[in-house]
């Protein structure tokens, strides 16, 4: 694969080749270097890359034994904006990654707002639960070591706010989204790489799937920042978003399945403490 230095384009060849190099079992990275040191233009070629290997992705979904994708939600309707109408707030888009989809935001929050929620969510804090899928229940996880708790639907004026908020900004129904969780981690307290879909081979989740449907996004806010680490991580990127507060990283998974590269963590607090709120969004109305 060579080219030459008149303006590039993106040929069926092109595809085919980066098609060819995905079935072989290159890693993406391996294959974008490749047409670099060939002299493609780096946007250019990450532009064919990921478009390439998602249609290629979506095509053979099936005959892969991948679940099917589902609508997602999604807050940037307008290529390049700078900023985002929330309803009552304009927010700031930071950074965006296509593949896997996630935008980072900023001003999602006021100041008031992120001590508010510490404030109403402290004295009901507790060890924090992960979904126990064998059973559709929930068990203490060594990988997550903070502690948290759950606002209803609803629940007070401010939550309501905030989840209006988040809908408008992802167009989303309000009613999709499970209750607002938030989670203190104190110094070295951590959330070890996972995926928040259900897992469709875990027998609990048909039980979890009937309160709403899979997880189909997720929004993390950031409501302090803790003096050293914390930040929240993407291995399969990779990625590492900063706690900036009142700023919040949105991604969407449009199947169950590590294909979607939404493999996250939040990194072990190293100096001081990290206060969150995480929002998850459903395929239907959660009850």
């Amino acid at each position: 694969m060579t080219t030459s230095g008149t303006p590039q384009t993106i040929t069926p060849q092109l595809r085919q080749w980066i098609v060819e190099q995905a079935q072989a079992g290159h890693r993406a990275e391996a294959v974008l270097q490749s047409m670099l040191d060939a002299g493609w233009d780096e946007e250019v070629a990450v532009q064919a890359l990921e478009s390439t290997l998602q249609a290629h992705l979506a095509q053979h979904a099936g005959a892969l034994g991948l679940p099917p994708a589902v609508p997602v939600p999604e807050p940037l309707q307008q290529e390049s904006a700078l900023y985002l109408d929330a309803g009552d707030r304009q927010v700031h888009v930071v950074a965006a990654v296509t593949r896997p989809r996630i935008v980072v935001l900023g001003n999602l929050l006021s100041d008031d707002e992120c001590d508010a929620l510490i404030q109403a969510a402290r004295p009901r804090l507790s060890r924090s639960l992960t979904v126990e899928t064998r059973t559709g229940g929930e068990e203490i996880n060594d990988d997550r070591t903070s502690r948290g708790m759950f606002f209803t639907q609803g629940e007070s004026e401010l939550v309501t706010r905030i989840e209006a908020r988040i809908a408008r900004l992802v167009h989303w129904p309000v009613q999709n989204g499970e209750g607002l969780q938030v989670l203190h981690y104190p110094p070295g307290a951590e959330y070890k790489p996972h995926y928040d879909y259900f897992d469709p081979a875990e027998p609990g989740t048909p039980t979890i799937l009937q309160r709403g449907g899979q997880r189909v996004a997720t929004v993390v806010m950031y409501l302090s920042e803790p003096a050293q680490g914390g930040s929240t991580v993407f291995p399969d990127v990779p990625l590492e978003v900063a706690p900036k507060r009142g700023h919040a990283v949105f991604f969407s998974y449009e199947r169950p399945h590590p294909s979607t590269r939404t493999l996250h963590g939040g990194a072990p607090v190293q100096a001081g403490e990290k206060w969150i709120a995480t929002k998850w969004l459903r395929e239907r109305e959660f009850t």
